[in-house]
């Protein structure tokens, strides 16, 4: 075992790569060692869903391979290893019968995508893209002629998909329970404007419907909705969501709810062990984006270099990559113990909306852009009041 035991990150995802890369600007010498499951690229994975619009197949979206990312970054990475177990008291993890310890530990695993159960749901063209090789392997099926999509789940990632498909030419068709598109993200009216650009771009809905069955026959896939109508298509994307990976804190014994939960330092119940990214519930919030988990890449490192420093998100607006009707929101806080209470005020041509969700003093706590009025989001970003 080495005298200087390292930093252990598990994980090159975003999350992974980032925290290394803000904690080497401040530390060029204490060793990391970072862990993956995968082959371990460099990638952007909200960019998956931009591939055919930008002309990028899964080899140019790699912007690194681990090899350079080892050389960029002064680390030690191991791709294609699965860490078996956390012995928190000991300080150390193990991979199989190896066993290796740390100085510090931190999980950056992500999140795992959300599976559903139905008679050929285990189709092998029933698919789900959660990784650069995921990516690949479903590229690599579009090379055999596919051309007619179905996903399942009209949320941020299968409408993503949906547009991306359409602007290379592919038949796009998106099946999901809800009434509106990224149910939960954005009040209904904003949702149904969606779903009409997409439509207006050629996409074909089966809202407040299911997948209930599947059938692979000579000509493709047969699918059954719970209503019984029966469609027809060569591949299925499964987009119904995700869930932070908890399994190995969670045997470990590190406190997890939705995720991994941990306090505003991003530190676990257990000394030593920090969570960032999809996997973790900071405060009871997990926040699948991009900007909270390059907030708390910066604050962990200052932490791990020990300059304890709580994460702040501050306001940070979720925008789609959907250009068939671009969508940006701030939500208003909706958690179970803390809400706000207020109204929608809407202004809306066609797919063009904003709206905007004031509190009962009239004060602005949220929004919702869609189409052309996404132009306004710096204006109502400056007028949006402070959250409680």
């Amino acid at each position: 075992m080495p005298d200087v035991l390292p930093i252990i990150i598990i994980g090159t995802g975003l999350a992974g790569y980032s925290l290394a890369r803000e904690f080497r600007k401040l530390d060029q010498n204490t060793p990391l060692l970072m862990l993956s499951r995968d082959d371990a690229h460099s990638y952007s994975k909200p960019m998956l869903s931009t591939g055919f619009t930008k002309k990028k197949d899964a080899n140019a979206l790699s912007m690194a391979d681990p090899g350079k990312m080892a050389a960029q970054l002064k680390v030690s990475i191991r791709n294609f290893t699965d860490v078996t177990h956390i012995e928190a008291d000991q300080n150390q993890i193990r991979i199989g019968d190896e066993t290796l310890g740390y100085s510090k530990l931190v999980l950056a695993s992500g999140a795992k995508v959300n599976t559903l159960d139905f008679p050929g749901s285990d189709h092998p063209d029933v698919i789900s893209i959660n990784d650069l090789m995921d990516y690949r392997a479903f590229r690599q099926k579009l090379t055999t002629g596919k051309k007619n999509i179905l996903i399942m789940g009209a949320g941020l990632i299968g409408c993503e998909y949906a547009n991306d498909l359409l602007n290379d030419g592919y038949q796009v068709t998106i099946v999901d329970p809800s009434e509106s598109a990224l149910n939960g993200l954005i009040p209904d009216f904003a949702g149904k404007a969606l779903i009409q650009g997409l439509e207006e771009a050629g996409a074909e809905f089966h809202m407040q419907d299911y997948v209930s069955e599947v059938h692979g026959q000579k000509d493709g896939l047969h699918v059954r909705l719970n209503n019984g109508r029966e469609l027809k298509c060569d591949l299925i994307i499964s987009a119904v969501g995700l869930k932070p990976d908890i399994g190995l804190a969670r045997e470990a014994g590190i406190h997890c709810n939705r995720g991994i939960t941990t306090n505003a330092y991003l530190q676990t119940n257990q000394d030593n062990i920090y969570a960032l990214g999809d996997c973790a519930e900071v405060e009871g919030r997990v926040r699948l984006y991009v900007l909270p988990l390059m907030a708390s890449a910066r604050a962990l490192a200052k932490t791990l270099h020990g300059q304890k420093t709580e994460v702040i998100f501050g306001i940070m607006p979720v925008a789609t990559k959907t250009p068939a009707c671009p969508v940006i929101t701030c939500p208003p806080i909706t958690t179970p113990d803390k809400t706000i209470a207020g109204e929608w005020k809407i202004e809306q041509d066609g797919i063009n909306i904003m709206a905007k969700f004031v509190d009962t003093h009239q004060h602005l706590r949220g929004f919702v852009l869609t189409g052309d009025k996404i132009k306004a989001k710096q204006n109502l970003l400056k007028e949006l009041a402070p959250q409680p």
